[in-house]
């Protein structure tokens, strides 16, 4: 009997599949299981993807199995696939980053849960020549019936003590998974909270999107939890993904509180811890997963409801490797499993908005924060010609002072971690730059160091300046350590929390420093965007936001939304339970428009005003859109690469228009730049050529990428726009077959981009 050819999906970034002999004395695998394959000189774990009869080649055997049945369920496999096809990204590699490190190792997924023990009721005397086990003995009996190890690892008993006792049969071991239960709430729902409860839950066991839109403090959580009760009534698993890790803690704790037990799943869990929890969910005994961008990929026995919490925030894209959108991710999976997908956020994103408008997702509003709280009233200080105080404006200075005075707390909001993001001598114009990027260092204090916060580089501050000798350095720019240190001058008798990624190290810490502000009184948050993200702060009665203009005044498109939301968000946690809050925004530029449409006409009107700028610039939502980026140690190998791949896509397009017009001939593609461009020497705007205002393609650069040199390699990028997507990965499918190879260059593909210029 002929043996069949085994097709497996090997984790190199090598866009097919490869075909191995599968020995007499191996059994067939199954699809979606592990193997053990030669490939090149080395050995590597792939996944086996399918089979065929026969082959022309003379074959590699297979070296082992690892998983007699299929490590990855139907619905896994299928996601490769689409992750494959919609990412263009190497099916192998695909499959790695759907499996935890430790699986990719060859380690098994076997759940294993903390143990408790149980003593005997008596020794019989035979610990009498054992005295450390005897003292053991009788500390366990002491403690109760039945003790998590943990417990006994405190009290000083360890493992090897329990196992003595065990072999002696005066112990016993057993695990203690979760025990999920379903108590009643004793929140009462308003009629916005009960419509959306009832309308998601009737959907429950089909596929549907459903959109939580809800203004901050409006009491999504208790809707996630009344239908997560539904859910665990009849036996399913849900999983919850929020944007980051920080976030973890307080979503455990509620999940933990209601129903008795959840799992996380995130980067600050170490290898096998994450592969335990995943084997957890796929065997069913954990019921909730809450985690970040990956979790989205975890096996479940028996997945029912999908929850993105804060849908707009950008964390969940992946920015190298396999770019895909945990968002986007869910709704495809949610779709290959026929179940519901909430996505929740005060502030959806323009995508999400569109497809509201299509009438792909159902929209549920919240309108009003829940406990009658009322929404903060928002003011803007106008900077222009007044002298600041590292950053801060007398106006704003005797506004927290009000606050300070009324016992309340006072978050002081600036998305620029570091003293100083400038450094230069007044004298010459030197200015601090990195070595191995084309960026500037950025000034930290404690101690005092240059940092790239780009490739992480640091850099001894220098006495005088290097160039001219002279003791005429200055920092320009205000970041949280400035701010820090301006708020301690003018308000020495408060205490002051300072929260960024230098300071919130892990999830531990970060959620012990905010339980540390809730019990505080009167105090001073100093916070990144990190704070603006479904923390509760009852006590924060004024948010202080320092610096809105760069948001709405960059060249990127999709800038101003995201520096609505934050400012919309970080306002959120102003003027919870009875206290009302205020948000004061300073600002250079207090007539721009996007501003003023959001204090005065709120969320939903500056979202109005940018979805139409976009539609009128045929940019995303309404447009689809990828970019090409290449990265080589010479930039004219990166740019060569973008030519090649450009001249493959105008190709692509100019056969579709002759396909989809008949016998007329395809309409020829804009194409900007043909000419060469130098690190660091232009823009979108200044690498483009007169061509058709109105082309059904556009295809725009090589243009170096917003930071040309990053860890000494040379970026460049390509955009990509079509009117309609079919179009647009069709020709991303022709780059692909062309296989295209440039020494020295790595490159990659990134559908549906957030990082433009």
């Amino acid at each position: 009997m002929t043996r069949p050819v085994v097709q497996v999906a090997v984790p190199r970034p090598l866009r097919r599949i490869f075909d191995y002999s599968l020995p007499a004395q191996l059994p067939q695998p199954s699809i979606g299981a592990r193997v053990r394959v030669p490939f090149g000189r080395s050995e590597v774990l792939g996944i086996v993807t399918g089979f065929r009869q026969m082959s022309s080649h003379r074959l590699k055997p297979l070296i082992d199995i690892l998983d007699e049945d299929a490590l990855l369920a139907r619905d896994l496999i299928a996601l490769a696939e689409w992750l494959s096809s919609y990412y263009h990204h190497p099916l192998g590699e695909v499959y790695a980053t759907l499996l935890p490190s430790a699986a990719k190792r060859g380690a098994l997924p076997k759940p294993r849960w903390p143990l408790a023990w149980t003593a005997a009721t008596d020794d019989g005397g035979r610990l009498a020549r054992a005295p450390r086990q005897r003292q053991a003995f009788e500390t366990l009996q002491g403690l109760g019936a039945t003790v998590p190890e943990r417990e006994l690892r405190t009290a000083g008993i360890d493992r090897r003590t329990l196992a003595a006792l065990a072999d002696k049969g005066l112990a016993q071991s057993s695990e203690t998974k979760p025990t999920y239960r379903v108590e009643r709430s004793p929140i009462s729902l308003n009629p916005e909270q009960r419509a959306a409860v009832n309308t998601i839950h009737a959907s429950i066991g089909t596929h549907a999107t459903h959109v939580l839109d809800g203004v901050t403090g409006s009491g999504k959580t208790e809707v996630y939890m009344r239908v997560i009760a539904k859910v665990l009534d009849t036996g399913g698993q849900v999983m919850v993904l929020v944007p980051e890790i920080g976030l973890t803690p307080q979503a455990m704790a509620h999940f933990r509180r209601r129903f008795g037990g959840a799992a996380a799943l995130h980067s600050a869990e170490t290898d096998n811890a994450r592969l335990n929890i995943w084997a957890q969910c796929k065997s069913g005994d954990h019921r909730i997963l809450v985690g970040t961008r990956s979790a989205v990929f975890t096996p479940f026995a028996d997945l029912r409801l999908i929850i993105v919490d804060e849908e707009h925030d950008t964390s969940f894209k992946q920015q190298e490797g396999l770019r895909y959108s945990a968002r986007d991710v869910a709704l495809k999976r949610a779709q290959l499993l026929e179940i519901p997908t909430v996505l929740g956020s005060a502030t959806p994103s323009l995508e999400t908005l569109a497809n509201i408008a299509r009438g792909r997702y159902r929209r549920n509003v919240l309108k009003s924060r829940a406990g009658g709280a009322s929404m903060p009233q928002f003011r803007v200080i106008d900077i222009r010609g007044r002298r600041l105080r590292d950053g801060l404006s007398d106006t704003l200075l005797h506004a927290i002072r009000r606050h300070l005075d009324a016992g309340n707390q006072v978050l002081v909001f600036i998305n620029r971690r570091g003293f100083a993001p400038t450094c230069l001598c007044s004298a010459c114009g030197w200015q601090a730059r990195c070595a191995d990027c084309d960026a500037r260092l950025t000034l930290h204090e404690s101690p005092r160091a240059l940092h790239c916060h780009h490739c992480d580089r640091r850099y001894r501050y220098p006495d005088a300046c290097p160039d001219c000798g002279a003791d005429t350095l200055v920092h320009l720019g205000t970041g949280t350590q400035r701010i820090d240190a301006a708020l301690r001058e003018h308000f020495p008798e408060l205490p002051l929390y300072r929260i960024d990624r230098d300071t919130a190290q892990g999830p531990t810490r970060f959620a012990a420093q905010l339980d540390t502000i809730r019990r505080e009184g009167a105090a001073i948050l100093v916070g990144t965007q990190m704070l603006a993200k479904g923390h509760h702060l009852p006590a924060v009665t004024l948010v202080a936001v320092v610096d809105a203009d760069n948001g709405f005044l960059s060249s990127d498109f999709r800038a101003p939304e995201r520096t609505a939301q934050n400012i919309v968000q970080v306002a959120g946690r102003a003027g919870r339970a009875e206290r009302p809050g205020e948000v004061w925004i300073q600002s250079y530029d207090p007539d721009n428009p996007n501003l003023k449409a959001l204090i005065q006409r709120g969320y939903a009107g500056f979202a109005a005003i940018q979805a139409a700028d976009r539609r009128s610039a045929r940019l995303p939502p309404y447009a689809a859109m990828a970019m090409l980026r290449a990265e080589s140690t010479n930039a004219h190998a990166a740019v060569e690469l973008l030519r090649l791949a450009s001249d493959i896509i105008r190709r692509a397009w100019d056969n579709h228009g002759r396909r989809t017009s008949g016998d007329r001939p395809g309409r020829p593609v804009q194409s900007r730049s043909e000419a060469p461009i130098e690190p660091g020497s232009g823009s979108w705007k200044s690498a483009a050529t007169a061509g058709d205002t109105h082309p059904e393609f556009e295809l725009m650069g090589p243009v170096p990428a917003p930071i040309p040199r990053l860890r000494n390699r040379f970026r460049y990028q390509c955009m990509i726009c079509s009117r309609r997507r079919g179009p647009l990965h069709a020709a991303l499918s022709a780059l692909e077959a062309a296989e295209l190879v440039v020494p020295k260059v790595r490159w990659s593909i990134d559908v549906d981009p957030l990082d433009t210029f």
